[in-house]
């Protein structure tokens, strides 16, 4: 409870010092705020601010933090559930499942490949930038 309580207090007061942890805990108009539930609680997962076996903020919760309604953070929630990311205790709550983690990392992994690494590399090509120039500028410091 006490990591509950450490992440609760991160998430409303949204200190976070690196500038990418920041805009993937605010909600933002650009898409549905259920799927953006959604993958906060994927992103923590990730991050290991929530642990394999551990309970997962309730839709009430979450419903009150972001002041959203409670059926759209259950929206969120069950997409998960749906994935085998969460699974339900009854009458306790939503906890993540073992292996969440790299089930997470690994979809991401390929939809990084197929959608964000093609684009990019499309986009380079219409640019005129060479394999040569992407491979430097990746190493860049």
């Amino acid at each position: 409870m006490a990591k509950y309580v450490i992440w609760l207090i991160t998430q409303v007061t949204n200190q976070r010092t690196e500038r990418c942890d920041e805009m993937q805990q605010k909600l933002t108009d650009d898409r549905s705020i259920y799927l953006q539930i959604s993958q906060m609680i994927e992103t923590d997962i990730l991050r290991g601010i929530l642990l394999e076996e551990e309970r997962v903020p309730s839709t009430n919760e979450l419903a009150k933090l972001y002041t959203i309604n409670p059926a759209t953070a259950a929206k969120g929630i069950n997409i998960l559930a749906d994935e085998g990311i969460l699974y339900k205790k009854r009458g306790i709550g939503m906890f993540v499942a073992t292996g969440a983690a790299e089930r997470i990392r690994t979809r991401r992994k390929q939809e990084f490949y197929e959608c964000r690494l093609k684009e990019f590399c499309a986009e380079a090509q219409r640019l005129g930038i060479t394999r040569d120039e992407l491979i430097s500028a990746l190493y860049k410091e």
